[in-house]
């Protein structure tokens, strides 16, 4: 069942469903043009169902009770999805087997930059929000050359939230307030402080006294082993353009001198040094990791492009450890991290679009991004263009286009929108929220709906 709009195209859809299940149908449309107007009331004094249909399919938008129409016709119905062009899966084509994706190798220690300078309420809730995205431990980053006071309140107040804390210093008094406050790990121990810092009972992470510099790492490494001290190593990953590909191999050169010793990776020298959307990247260096059985990654969130940095470790985690325990390729297993583009798009023909335009019969726009450009349509036009401005100055330009004060607002915000996600490869549905991945979805147009012009009734 469906609007009169998109009679053509579910008739398309369902027919190949028929061919692949085998099964008859019949669609019907009670009398409206737009399937998101239908309710259960209406259909119960307009719809006919023949002898021979066993299930009955009502678009998703359909609003009421549905036992209603079950008691009236004896027959079951049932919402289908919201988009037509999700109905092979909702039959059960195309389904993928939910993954469960509980288990990860790697904990994530979350720094907060330059913490000493920051008042203890904004620190603890900097703190929690990071807990909140997948941060395992929080890492107190203290700023070289000025030895604060306040670290043992800084830890103490993260511990009484129940938040495991890292202390990242080399200043003495800084290492020994965290400690005594309850820190557990203290970054970082090499030749220059390993004298003191071996004894004071927390885990510690070894790195070389300069990054190429193996040999360092391997005699601090000796000595915390002859000490008893707990630790986990980390060769230091550099910069791209100031030996990231040789700083790679300095990790599994260690992984093979020590195939059992705990492993850390800090990835912001990475993230925050390289200009570009970090989601991707934070996969990438994940994905060594989980390979490597580097166990523990140390990431920042600073810079803007890599502000959910933790998050997107969180959930790149959780895939790689399906992946490489299943033996599986990380894809079609989770989509929070497809932010920018969507994994697949539903375009709409040049026929349907045309099709659709000649068959409004009321003044409500329509709007469509699709790859050959923006479409807006009513009853009194179709036009088309590259970007929203052109599109919108020839509707109104045109006379009969009727765009009052109330929808051009609509149509400009709404435009926007399909420009935007035309660009991005995104997929857009009017009024319908995108989906942004693990950044949630975010759109202001569920308020611009409720207050949008509207001059359709029941029976248009």
């Amino acid at each position: 069942m469906t609007g009169r709009l998109a009679e053509a195209s579910l008739r398309t859809v369902v027919s190949e469903l028929s061919t692949r299940l085998g099964f008859a149908f019949e669609v019907t449309v009670p009398g409206v043009q737009v399937a998101a107007l239908l309710h259960t009331g209406m259909l119960l004094k307009r719809l006919e169902v023949s002898e021979e249909i066993d299930r009955v399919v009502l678009p998703g938008w359909c609003q009421g009770d549905l036992s209603d129409l079950e008691q009236h016709f004896g027959r079951p119905f049932e919402r289908g999805p919201k988009n037509l062009y999700d109905l092979p899966e909702y039959f059960g084509l195309n389904q993928r087997k939910p993954v469960v994706l509980d288990d990860y190798n790697i904990e994530i220690v979350a720094e907060i930059n330059h913490a000493t300078r920051l008042s203890t309420d904004d620190l603890v809730r900097e703190a929690l929000t990071m807990a909140g995205d997948g941060a395992d431990v929080i890492d107190v980053g203290c700023i070289p050359g000025e030895s604060s006071m306040r670290v043992a309140e800084i830890v103490a107040a993260l511990r009484a939230e129940n938040l495991r804390v890292s202390i990242d210093s080399f200043d003495r008094a800084e290492v020994e307030q965290a400690v005594g406050a309850g820190a557990e790990l203290i970054l970082s121990c090499n030749q220059t402080n390993l004298d003191w810092v071996s004894g004071l009972g927390a885990e510690v992470v070894a790195i070389p006294d300069v990054p190429d510099d193996l040999a360092s790492l391997d005699r601090t490494i000796q000595q915390l082993d002859r000490v008893g001290a707990r630790f986990r190593v980390d060769p230091i990953i550099e910069p791209i353009g100031m030996g990231f590909t040789r700083s790679l191999q300095r990790y599994m050169d260690v992984r093979s001198r020590y195939p059992d010793v705990a492993m850390m990776m800090g990835t912001g020298n990475i993230t925050e040094m390289t200009e570009v959307d970090s989601a991707g990247v934070n996969m990438i260096l994940a994905a060594i990791c989980e390979e490597l059985k580097i166990h523990s990654i140390l990431t920042t969130q600073v810079i803007n492009w890599c502000r959910t940095s933790v998050a997107e470790l969180d959930s790149a985690r959780r895939v790689l450890s399906h992946a490489v325990k299943a033996g599986v390729v990380p894809k079609h297993l989770d989509a929070s991290l497809v932010m920018l583009r969507d994994g697949r798009l539903r375009p709409s023909s040049a026929e349907n679009l045309q099709r659709l335009a000649e068959a409004l019969t009321d003044s409500n726009f329509r709007i469509f991004a699709e790859q050959d450009g923006l479409h807006l349509m009513n009853r009194r036009g179709h036009w088309a263009g590259e970007d929203a401005f052109s599109v919108f100055a020839s509707a109104m330009a045109d006379s009969t286009s009727s765009v009052d004060h109330g929808h051009a607002f609509y149509l400009g915000y709404e435009m926007a929108r399909a420009e935007l996600a035309r660009h991005l490869g995104k997929q857009y549905s009017q009024d319908e929220e995108m989906n942004w991945g693990l950044l949630g979805n975010w759109n202001a147009s569920s308020a611009v709906h409720d207050h949008r012009p509207d001059d359709v009734n029941e029976d248009n």
